[in-house]
């Protein structure tokens, strides 16, 4: 029985990795399980990434900061990117390095595989290199480390008038709270049989350092994929000035 469900758990991330990158399905679904908080009318802004990315620490800052404000975030869907930049949302898109970001993401859903999320990582940032030059990327060192750098950048990238942001030890334990919060107003199941990204991986050494030595034997081509990605996401883009709406 559990054998069976963890296959099936597999297959529903697997497929929402493939049809995540279009926008209509990926707001159906995640307003339909209560996945994350998808874009509505009133959103102001849209904050993701690839799970474990700090777009908790994210969210929660910015609610501290403007309380109140519209977020659209944790649908972990490249078409929820998509469907904001076509609206002509403010977008930010969180990045980690993809081993990393791989290891906490199977630590925390064990019945994930570590190639079936790296593939996921990969399926998630590829449909988004068109639209670089419509985003802000913002890696989660930036995020953790100092998100007043980041606020910094938003208001010069899309004029938020967000105020500004000390990240102290003090600050960064009242988002902590903040995450806390997020968590437990969140509402409906999340996606079927994967369920919410809740949980903790503390604590956990032993099985991650088994899980970073099985990223080491994953598919070499897969892994440097995902590090090309990578690296596009980080090299600061220019900013596009205006054009047309850019093709997958």
């Amino acid at each position: 029985m559990f054998r069976a469900r963890e296959g099936l758990a597999r297959a529903v991330y697997e497929a929402g990795t493939i049809l995540g990158v279009s926008p209509r399905l990926a707001l159906a679904v995640a307003r339909r399980r209560g996945h994350g908080s998808p874009l509505d009318p009133q959103t102001e802004l849209l904050v993701e990434g690839y799970p474990r990315s700090a777009s908790s620490f994210a969210v929660a800052a910015l609610v501290r900061m403007r309380p109140g404000i519209r977020i659209a975030h944790h649908v972990h869907a490249p078409g929820h990117v998509i469907a904001a930049v076509r609206r002509g949302l403010p977008a930010m898109v969180l990045i980690r390095e993809p081993e990393d970001a791989v290891v906490e993401l199977v630590l925390l859903k064990p019945a994930l595989t570590l190639a079936q999320a790296l593939r996921g990582y990969v399926r998630f940032y590829a449909p988004l290199v068109p639209y670089l030059g419509r985003i802000l990327v913002a890696r989660t060192s930036e995020v953790t480390g100092d998100f007043g750098a980041v606020v910094r950048r938003l208001n010069e990238r899309f004029g938020l008038g967000l105020p500004p942001f000390e990240h102290t030890d003090r600050t960064a334990a009242a988002v902590h709270l903040g995450i806390e919060d997020l968590r437990a107003n969140a509402v409906g199941p999340g996606l079927p049989l994967i369920g919410r990204g809740e949980g903790s991986e503390v604590g956990r050494e032993a099985d991650r350092e088994r899980l970073h030595r099985g990223y080491a034997a994953l598919r070499p081509e897969l892994r440097a994929r995902a590090e090309r990605l990578h690296e596009t996401f980080t090299r600061r883009p220019p900013i596009a000035s205006g054009g047309g709406e850019p093709r997958l």
